[in-house]
């Protein structure tokens, strides 16, 4: 049985802002994208709330108008924003005219762009050639997305869908980046349990997605328990911040962890993109706390001489994970990191990767896919 995971970074549409090409300006429309949705939500817009809208939407390039390169301002009833006189009479002027939350309906979108054809064909590809039972997808835009996708460029010789269990659970990141599960004819979803409103003592919200819990049976009766992860990213907001979300996540998966380990449930494997090294101060919690192992520690995983998961695969760069429950760890027979769908280094020789990528964008992703074998029936 093999149990892998994968940071797709999107399968057809992602927003604008998160493409390499933007740069450092991208990470910064990210931060105000979501420190704005935050704002928006206050029941009471007091002066200090109104500001900080206004400094964000400027951020967006929405204070003069609805839409912008990089996002859009839906105002579906009533309205947020009062603007008046005009920029070229130096007379320009844009208030808060909401009071609060319930003076308007209405939102933020972030502009997506498609994803390159043959980025979609490369993602598929990996999928394909990783061959997992048990597939942990990050970033996917939705169920739906996932299965066109998988039904349609993952089959088998005969056409048919590899992985005809399908299933993501919308989270709490209005991006579009959800984290979901595929999974063969021989490992059948039995259970879900989502995560995505738990929070902590302060009230608020743990995971930026979610944490949904997975129980797969295979074709032997064998139990696995699946929880599939995507923590805050360092791309945006103060490290401060993104490292105190970090650690609060992997508490609250930690103490997941623990309660299933608690009711009995032996094979528990925690997959998925935590977004930090094996030796940081935010995932200790997880990797130091709990008896989960890392599939990368085994004896009979084989790797490629580079530690990392992520680009160009430095140690550094170790941020995606395949973390299994002592049982399961004793019955691992191999495992490995399979990065062909990556594009390394400038110029994209870093290593091998497949022989229709021509230029980065061609890539399926960042991201290198990351499985461990287990002898489980």
């Amino acid at each position: 049985m093999r149990v892998g995971t994968f940071n797709v970074e999107n399968l057809f549409e992602r927003p604008r802002a998160m493409s390499g090409q933007i740069g450092a300006g991208g990470s910064t429309v990210l931060d105000a994208h979501a420190r704005l949705g935050g704002l928006l939500e206050e029941e009471l817009y007091t002066p200090d709330v109104r500001e900080q809208i206004l400094a964000h939407l400027a951020t967006l390039g929405l204070l003069r108008s609805d839409s912008a390169a990089l996002a859009v301002l839906r105002q579906v009833r009533g309205r947020l924003l009062k603007r008046t006189g005009s920029l070229s009479a130096g007379t320009a002027e844009t208030r808060v005219v909401a009071s609060g939350r319930g003076d308007w309906v209405g939102w933020v979108d972030l502009v997506k762009d498609r994803v390159d054809e043959l980025a979609m064909a490369h993602t598929a590809r990996v999928i394909a050639d990783v061959d997992a039972d048990v597939l942990a997808v990050v970033e996917a835009e939705s169920r739906v997305a996932l299965k066109h996708f998988t039904d349609a460029g993952v089959v088998t010789r005969t056409g048919r869908p590899v992985y005809p269990h399908v299933m993501v659970i919308d989270g709490n990141d209005d991006r579009g980046i959800d984290v979901g599960l595929l999974t063969t004819k021989r490992a059948t979803l039995r259970d879900i349990r989502t995560h995505v409103d738990d929070r902590d003592s302060s009230g608020r919200l743990i995971f930026g997605r979610d944490c949904p819990e997975y129980a797969v049976e295979t074709a032997g009766g064998t139990r696995l328990t699946v929880l599939v992860n995507h923590f805050k990213s360092k791309g945006y907001g103060t490290q401060r911040e993104s490292d105190a979300t970090r650690r609060r996540q992997a508490s609250r998966v930690a103490a997941i962890y623990r309660d299933l380990r608690a009711r009995g449930q032996e094979n528990v494997v925690v997959v998925g993109d935590l977004n930090d090294t094996p030796d940081s101060v935010p995932l200790r919690p997880l990797l130091e706390r709990t008896d989960l192992r890392d599939v990368t520690t085994h004896p009979a995983f084989v790797g490629d001489g580079r530690p990392g998961t992520y680009a160009n695969g430095t140690a550094g760069q170790k941020i995606d994970y395949v973390l299994l429950s002592p049982a399961l760890f004793e019955r691992t027979v191999g495992g490995s990191v399979f990065r062909r769908g990556v594009w390394g280094g400038t110029n994209g020789t870093l290593f091998e990767h497949y022989d229709t990528m021509s230029a980065p964008q061609h890539a399926a992703s960042d991201h290198a896919a990351l499985y461990a074998d287990l002898d489980v029936a």
